[in-house]
Formats: structure tokens, sequence, C-alpha cells
């Protein structure tokens, strides 16, 4: 670690007599900058696919420590397998390229031409400026590097170079056009969406709602702090999850260990929180909607067909360009008015054309930004391309599920008789952010009450709760009444207890020592909303034996329950 940060010089493969040491003995000396995570991760998502399999290229990272938001940095990198020299070694080498992601790096003198990337989409964004006490582009370097005719600008559509120009005239002929290798990827994974979301723990009859936030004061996580335990709270959990994207710069800036207790309540709520790096794209395929602000990931989102819904859209985003032309075309999320209705509606007013001419201002050429980034990387290394084929957009890897379960519920039963035939509807939200809820009414025969897991960390939850449910499968109706005879006798403030036993339904033994088998005709369910039905019953107070109920989760998933009390004979 003490090399990263300058005290030793690297002495392979880059040092004074790398030659000696060395194993590999390419042509070239490719040199990446790494100031933040937000650049860095850009170049390691790229540059594999482009050096594939290439030994004339030999790949050192230099890491630049002056960015405030350079926390992360080195842990990427060396998690990566990277090779990382101090930045004051950068100027005692003469590499053949230096290759970054970041605008702001502090080039040493000498005439290696440098590549810069964009980090995220164009020139979109003011943010403040390292060298000074006032504003910049983000995306833009300093005239003074345009000016040693050294740089050259990637750029992912030709408006982008245009309006380049007009701030910078020093860039003319500076930019190279590449199209964007993370909107091809996005594009390209959409026959995976399936199992993106079987890894993140999304149902077939779930929404998944992600939220994107940039960073800074005008951000969504900036102005809207308390949006994701609002949507969790408001959103039934039994037909929607909800996950969320951090920029990068957030967690830098502020830290894991911040963030997590910031979002503590949303966390309990079973809120999907997407790691600083890579497992965002995933995520996005995977969305049915995204909220979001004037960040390029909600760009990104909108521009791939996802219905947006815009919580937030800051002053420091530049006019003129691709985000501004999403957030036109953009309905806009009222954070104080019921946010159910407004995520129903956005899914129903959806059209996948609605962003068309957002993506087509935003990508030029679709599909082949890797094979044209590949041409420009190897032209500035004055070495011709591999014979291989040009590489193209691999589909993304499938996501480690980032979420934690929830323990405790709000939950709300209706039931409704019609001819003799019952329906309880159902509507579960998790307790931990329950604070952030809206009042509802009481309809007819309507029984509201808390339920937990056994797994529920919080006691006074657990004594407080009606009803308690066993997270693991019994393995026999033994194990089972077993179960529910002890959870009862330790909370004897609980009216229910639920456990579902492996092939053989769910058991529910109420406290008065009935025990009731209910048996779902579909897949197998959560024991939650078994024991969901028998409570509704007990207290609209219809019968418990050969009772068939039809069983109503939300508004979009329907489920036939047979009730039968059985006897309950002692289990020591």
């Amino acid at each position: 670690m003490a090399a990263v940060f300058g005290s030793q010089p690297l002495r392979v493969p880059v040092g004074r007599d790398a030659h000696r040491w060395s194993t590999f003995h390419g042509e070239r000396t490719l040199v990446v900058a790494a100031r933040t995570v937000t650049s860095t991760v850009r170049v390691l998502e790229s540059l594999p696919a482009l050096l594939r399999g290439d030994g004339r290229v030999r790949v050192v990272f230099a890491y630049d420590p002056t960015s405030a938001f350079n926390a992360g940095v080195v842990d990427l990198l060396n998690g990566a397998g990277c090779r990382v020299m101090p930045w004051e070694q950068l100027g005692h080498i003469t590499p053949d390229l230096i290759l970054s992601a970041s605008e702001n790096i502090e080039v040493p003198e000498g005439d290696c031409p440098v590549l810069v990337l964009p980090h995220g989409v164009g020139f979109q964004k003011f943010v403040p400026d390292s060298r000074s006490s006032g504003d910049r582009v983000s995306g833009v370097v300093p005239d003074s590097l345009l000016e040693t005719g050294r740089v050259w600008l990637a750029v992912s559509h030709p408006a982008q170079e245009e309006q380049l120009l007009a701030t910078h005239p020093k860039a003319a002929g500076r930019t190279l056009l590449v199209g964007d290798p993370c909107f091809d990827e996005l594009v390209g994974s959409r026959p995976r969406r399936k199992a993106y979301r079987e890894a993140l723990g999304v149902a077939e009859h779930q929404r998944l709602v992600m939220v994107s936030s940039t960073w800074g004061p005008t951000s969504l996580l900036g102005s809207l702090s308390d949006l994701l335990p609002r949507l969790l709270a408001q959103l039934p959990c039994d037909e929607y999850r909800v996950g969320a994207v951090i920029h990068p710069n957030v967690w830098s800036a502020h830290g894991a260990w911040q963030i997590h207790t910031l979002l503590a309540a949303s966390l309990e709520a079973g809120l999907l929180l997407m790691p600083a790096v890579h497992a965002w794209r995933p995520a996005l395929v995977a969305a049915d909607v995204l909220v979001g602000d004037h960040g390029s990931v909600t760009l990104y989102g909108a521009s791939a067909g996802i219905p947006l819904l815009l919580a937030s859209f800051g002053g420091d985003a530049v006019p003129g360009t691709a985000v501004h032309r999403m957030a036109a075309a953009a309905p806009l999320l009222d954070p104080r008015a019921g946010l159910l209705q407004q995520v129903e509606d956005v899914v129903r007013g959806h059209t996948l054309q609605r962003y068309a001419a957002v993506a087509e201002h935003a990508f030029a050429e679709p599909g082949h930004a890797l094979a044209r980034l590949r041409t420009a990387l190897y032209g500035l290394l004055k070495l011709p391309e591999p014979s291989s084929a040009p590489p193209s957009a691999l589909v993304l890897p499938v996501p480690d599920p980032p979420a934690s379960s929830v323990t405790s519920w709000q939950v709300t039963t209706s039931v409704t008789e019609d001819g003799g035939d019952l329906t309880v509807a159902v509507c579960r939200f998790p307790a931990a952010v329950s604070a952030y809820g809206e009042a509802r009414a009481d309809a007819p025969a309507s029984f509201a009450y808390l339920a937990c897991a056994d797994d529920e960390r919080d006691r006074r939850l657990a004594e407080s709760a009606s009803v308690l449910v066993q997270r693991h499968c019994a393995s026999t109706v033994v194990g089972a009444l077993r179960w529910i005879q002890d959870t009862l006798a330790q909370l004897p403030g609980s009216l229910l207890a639920a456990s579902a036993v492996r092939g053989s339904g769910c058991l529910v033994g109420l406290r008065d020592g009935r025990v009731v088998e209910a048996t779902a005709t579909g897949p197998a369910m959560d024991p939650g909303l078994s024991a969901a039905v028998v409570y509704a019953c007990l207290r609209a107070g219809h019968p418990l034996n050969d009772t068939r109920v039809l069983l109503r989760i939300g508004g979009r998933r329907d489920e036939d329950v047979v009730l039968r009390l059985r006897p309950a004979p002692p289990v020591r």
C-alpha cells in the first residue's frame, strides 16, 4: 500500500531496470491515470476488451490523490489486481499514451498523447473547480492542456463537440467520436433482464422501482432525503421492490458507514442499495420504473426506454444538453403527493419512443463504441490494431443480491363476501418506514396489525406483534408445531404464529390452541400471507375450517387459499 501513496516507486513493469525483472516485454507503455472512483471504473470497464490478448502493450496505473473524491480509488485498483505507481513517478518514465476518464489530472510535461474518456454522458453538469473558487463544466480539460496539442477528448455524439467548441474553441480538432460503451452494454443486455431480476430477488409479479441520484446539494438525495423511505412506505412490498443507485462521489465523500446509517430504515425495509461500481448497470436493465434527477444514470435509463419520473433537476445542469431534453420530455414527480399513484401513472402512460429523440441526441451510432475506441487507442499508440475481430459490448454480469430481508410489516387486510365467496385483500408495508406512510382510510371489515419474522432484531417490535412468522420453512409438521407452541409461549402478546412446512402448505397456530392449515392452489406462498388470511377471517368472524378464500395481493395478483382446522396433538 505504501507504494500507492508515493513512498516507493514501482520497479516493475516501468521502473528504471524493469527489463531485468519483467516476464512480459511490451512495445508500448500505457499509463492509466486514476483520480476518482467514477473515472477509474470507466476505464476498468472498457480497457480489457480493447487490449484483449495483446502483449505489445504494458499497462500501469498511476494514482492521483488530489481529488476530493479520491477515497475508494486505491481499493478499487487493488481489488482489480492493477499495478499502481505513485503519481510522482509518472514524471520519471516515458509513457506512449496516458489514458484517463478524469479531465482534472495534472499531466506531466512531455509529448506523449493524452486520451480523456467521458465518465458520464457528455458535458452536462457544472461542478466546483478544484483550481479556483468558481465552477466549471464537468468533463472539459483545462485550456492549458488543450494548448499543448497533446490531448484528445472522446465524445459520444457530435452535439457534444459543438457544445465544447462554443465555450472552448481551443478544443477544435481535438475530439474523437467513439459513442458510449456503457450505453451499448445496457441496450445489449436487455435479453438478460429476467436473470438480473431473479438475482436481485424481484419476483415476476413485482415492479422494480430504481431511484438514481447524482451528487451534490441539488441531487435527488441532496434535495429529497426522505424520498427513499417514503417510496418504501407507500409502495406495497408484495407488489414492488425499491432500489437505489447513488453516485460514487457520494460514497467517496461521505463513506459507506454514513450512507448506511442515514438509510438504515430504508435498508431494513428491503431497499436494494447497489454497490458504488458495476452493479448499477444490470439493476437499471432490470427496472420497471426509474425515479431520478439530472445525473447520467437517469439519462442512460430514459434513453434505454425505462419509464421515468423526474424527482429533482438542479440548476447545475448545463442548458442545451441531452439531459435538458430529457427533462423536457419527462413527467415530474410531486414528492408530497401520493407516490403509488404517480408510479402507476408513469407506467401506464409510457411509450418506448418517448425518449428516442433524447437518445439520438446523446449517443451516436450505438453498438460500435468499443470498436471505435480501440481504433482510437491504437492510433494514438502508433500500433496496428490486433487482427482479432473488433470488440463489441458484452452482456452485463448478473449482480449479487444487495438487500437484506424485511423482518417486520404493517399489514392491512380487508374481507368482502359476495354470494358466499370470500375475498381477503392484503397490503403489506415494511414497518421500518411506517412513519413515512400515507394515512389510509379504514374500509368496512378492514383490520390492521403488526407482523414480525422470527429474525426481527428489535425486541420491542416482536413483543408488540400480533402475528409472528418463521422465516425458514420447517422440515416437518412436528417441527412447525413445536416452533408455533414455543413462539406463542415466549411472546404472550401475539395472536398467531405461522410456519411453512416443506411440501405441505403453511400451519397457523392460534393463541387458543387451534391450528389452521392454509394451502394455496398455486405456487408455495409466503407464510406471512397465509397468516394474513387466517387473521382476517378470524377478526371478521368467518369459519376457519373447510373455507375457500380468494387472496388478493394488491391489484395485480390473486391466489386461492383453502383453510382447514387440524388437530394439534402435544408435540413434546
